[in-house]
């Protein structure tokens, strides 16, 4: 039962995914894609996580720690050229 609810949840996790990549790349302007980057990369956190579990293994779990640290550093570093027009002052 588990393995069918996993492979439904990737699923509709991969769907997400793709449609953060539509608005990514057809966003009206800049902070919604912006948003939809920040977007994307939970997903793909998610995505990792839910393949370490449908695998059985913590492996992923490593992996899923980076993207999650380097998205965060992107989100403000793309934040802060949006408001100010450059990352370092």
């Amino acid at each position: 039962m588990i393995t069918i609810v996993l492979y439904i949840t990737i699923g509709m996790v991969t769907l997400a995914a793709l449609l953060n990549v539509y608005r990514l790349i057809k966003g009206p302007d800049a902070p919604d894609r912006v948003l939809a980057l920040d977007t994307l990369y939970i997903n793909a956190i998610a995505l990792i996580i839910l393949l370490g579990i449908t695998l059985g293994t913590r492996m992923y779990l490593e992996s899923a720690l980076l993207i999650a640290v380097m998205g965060f550093v992107g989100t403000v570093a793309l934040a802060k050229y949006l408001k100010r027009g450059s990352v370092i002052e």
